[in-house]
């Protein structure tokens, strides 16, 4: 059943690069039967070279290994490399190749980031294979164990044989995936389920989030890089706010690999204070994380909550409620929080009109691009 929850899971959180790259690289080395892999972003460089060399390795090994890239998201990923991984023996296609059809359809983006081997064990978060997650970008990633394994896997087939699925011209080796294996849930295992959504079609990820900040009884904290809420989002964290629920954002600052639209964001900084809602801009590096902490219940995934990822991207989420996770997350937010500027609301409203300027310039471009159909 779709978005079912399955007991009996294991999740371990992975915070930064140097903790979830070398667990993923573990996980492929020790693959026996198969490994898929579903990136959005893959470009040419340090981080792609490591990550080809794993695919290689194992394929050469006998494990049937099945690459799946977003066509957009991959064009940084040279002729060179592609050659490299089908001679390694990887199987690669891609989603949604770039095309002169309707602008709606290249709109359309394969944004999530999914890792499954043998059926056992499956990574989710918003990594990519671009050299920007070795040291330049925040991120975190979950380590699955258990039933739900099958649901990202579910995921992975789906789109595998999609029909906006395609080999590279030429390529007629990017064929059947492996006979599937099942997981086994573990006695000590935690409920999860695995969420996704497909644009504007099919919202389930926006849907849960918004019955958990309805249902929040103390706390409500929110990662997002690219924060350009729906306004039912933004109504439900006023609310939270006004109830007495602890909410906070945790957001990028002047580090964004795309600042307008932090700008457009910022317009809605205001209302937020003013109804209680706490800020808090990272400092250190470009924070690239996407994870929700509601009470005991959390939210791992490429899920942006924003209104574009919203409206056109296919995304996932892993969904848990397990007391140690959310412990684990909680103290993650609490450190992160203290290596960020929060905003304070006095000093808002007393902003600068070139600030308000940037903000009202990048919110009117953000609306007429929500426009388009």
């Amino acid at each position: 059943m779709q978005n079912a929850w399955r007991e009996g899971n294991r999740f371990t959180l992975l915070p930064e690069a140097s903790r979830f790259l070398p667990a993923m690289f573990e996980a492929v080395h020790s693959a026996r039967h198969y490994v898929l892999v579903e990136l959005y972003l893959m470009e040419s460089g340090e981080l792609a070279d490591q990550v080809i060399a794993e695919l290689i390795d194992a394929a050469q090994r006998g494990v049937r290994v099945c690459l799946l890239l977003d066509g957009y998201g991959s064009m940084g990923l040279s002729s060179e490399d592609r050659q490299r991984l089908k001679q390694g023996g990887v199987k690669l296609r891609f989603f949604n190749p770039i095309g002169f059809h309707s602008l709606a359809l290249n709109l359309s983006r394969d944004h999530r980031k999914i890792v499954v081997i043998d059926g056992e064990r499956a990574f989710t978060g918003g990594f990519g294979a671009v050299d920007e997650f070795l040291n330049a970008w925040y991120e975190i990633a979950l380590r699955i164990d258990g039933p739900v394994v099958a649901d990202w896997e579910q995921l992975f087939r789906r789109l595998w044989s999609s029909r906006l699925t395609r080999a590279e011209k030429g390529d007629n080796s990017a064929g059947t995936l492996p006979e599937r294996r099942e997981p086994q849930a573990h006695a000590d295992g935690q409920p999860g389920r695995a969420m996704s959504a497909r644009g504007y079609r099919y919202q389930a990820i926006r849907h849960s989030l918004h019955e958990r900040v309805n249902q929040a009884e103390t706390r409500l904290w929110l990662c997002t890089p690219y924060f350009v809420p729906t306004f039912a989002l933004r109504r439900r964290l006023v609310r939270a706010a006004r109830r007495g629920i602890d909410v906070r954002l945790l957001l990028p600052g002047a580090k964004h690999d795309h600042p307008s639209v932090r700008f457009a964001g910022q317009r809605f900084y205001h209302s937020l204070l003013k109804a209680g809602v706490r800020i808090f801009e990272f400092q250190p590096t470009f924070i690239h994380a996407k994870f929700v902490l509601a009470d005991k219940w959390v939210s791992i995934g490429s899920c942006n909550f924003d209104h574009w990822n919203l409206h056109w991207n296919l995304e996932a989420n892993q969904e848990a409620l397990d007391p140690q996770l959310a412990e684990d997350v909680r103290e993650l937010f609490v450190r992160n929080f203290a290596a960020s500027q929060e905003v304070d609301a006095a000093a808002w409203a007393a902003r600068p009109w070139g600030q308000r300027a940037r903000e009202w310039i990048y919110g009117v471009l953000d609306g007429i691009i929500m426009r388009l159909k």
